[in-house]
């Protein structure tokens, strides 16, 4: 009989020690530090969906360029492309990154796009969803 093995990281049991922030940034201190790896997962997704390739110095490849679509004609279905874009991007920048399922909602009369990504990391247990709002 096969036993999954989990993985626990090692920092989600030092809960006094921060491993990231969250996103966006405000609050009293700026910073409001995180302290599960599964909270520095998800903004790291969320950091890298904001980004466009080119604005991060030292990495230009980085960033998932998804503001670009905002400026594309939106019209009820054409917006399909992006939920295989989304796939592979994560496949290539996350690899220990699930992608569960992604829904795209379109709102045209607002020129708006929202991304509903569910996701899963692997070997940890560990599943999350993420809601973005291009306009």
């Amino acid at each position: 009989m096969a036993i999954a093995v989990r993985k626990i990281f090692k920092n989600d049991l030092r809960p006094r020690v921060a491993i990231g922030f969250d996103l966006p940034i405000n609050g009293d201190a700026v910073f409001i530090q995180n302290f599960l790896t599964k909270d520095a997962i998800k903004n790291n997704l969320i950091n890298y969906f904001l980004t466009n390739p080119g604005e991060r110095v030292g990495n230009p490849t980085f960033g998932a360029g998804l503001r670009q679509y905002v400026f594309s004609q939106i019209e009820t279905g054409n917006l399909d492309f992006i939920t295989e874009d989304i796939q592979q991007k994560i496949r290539n920048n996350f690899p220990n990154i699930i992608v569960n399922s992604v829904n795209i909602l379109e709102q045209p009369e607002y020129n708006t796009i929202i991304i509903q990504l569910k996701y899963s990391v692997q070997d940890t247990g560990i599943n999350d969803e993420l809601e973005l709002t291009f306009t």
